[in-house]
């Protein structure tokens, strides 16, 4: 009983909270959206400029071996 009673009591507020409530007679007073202004500025291209095609060949990492033993070389790119 004490159950239902404080179950009640909590629940009360909760259900007068969800009913309607007169509206407001004021007035809305709603303004206009006003965008910024875009400057649009002319767009300053570089001159293209003629350059040399370079051709490279990547020449994997390997191990070679020398007079001290096996070595690892790196990985690089040889212009050719």
């Amino acid at each position: 009983m004490k159950r239902i009673l404080i179950g009640a009591l909590l629940a009360l507020p909760l259900a007068l909270a969800s009913f309607p409530s007169q509206a407001s007679a004021a007035k809305i007073v709603v303004r206009p959206v006003v965008k910024p202004k875009v400057v649009r500025r002319p767009v300053v291209r570089r001159p293209v400029v003629h350059r040399p095609v370079v051709r490279q060949r990547l020449i994997p990492g390997h191990w070679e071996n020398t007079r001290n033993g096996r070595h690892w070389v790196p990985a690089r790119y040889v212009r050719y």
